[in-house]
């Protein structure tokens, strides 16, 4: 069973920055995409950055494209999230998810597996 456990969130001042990172256990992701997701209290979870199993393609949202970076050590399991010029819209819950297909898409539905989360709150 594979387990997806995000860490890095918290509180941080508009204009700060956070790493997210997201470890997996149970099996090698190296042939999995890896995705971030998040999702503010009272809105409907959506898609925030993507990679593909190689780390050689990404896809990120519009709203965070220039700011965020995601990347990936296949090596260690590990996916993570890099965020910058943070602002209080960025606030939510941060999920990481996996999906077997290998290619980086924003569709919730394609992904396989999902962690818990981690909150991240920027404040103004």
């Amino acid at each position: 069973q594979v387990q997806l456990v995000e860490s890095g969130g918290g509180l941080v001042q508009a204009g700060g920055s956070l790493r997210l990172s997201c470890a997996a256990s149970g099996r090698t992701m190296s042939t999995y995409a890896m995705g971030w997701f998040r999702q503010a209290p009272g809105k409907e979870r959506e898609f925030v950055a993507a990679i593909n199993w190689g780390g050689g393609s990404t896809l990120y949202a519009d709203s965070v494209k220039g700011r965020f970076t995601i990347s990936r050590d296949n090596a260690k399991n590990a996916v993570y999230l890099q965020m910058n010029s943070l602002k209080p819209e960025d606030t939510a819950v941060y999920f990481c998810a996996a999906d077997r297909a290998g290619r980086a898409v924003d569709s919730m539905s394609m992904y396989d597996y999902w962690g818990q989360g981690t909150q991240v709150t920027v404040s103004s």
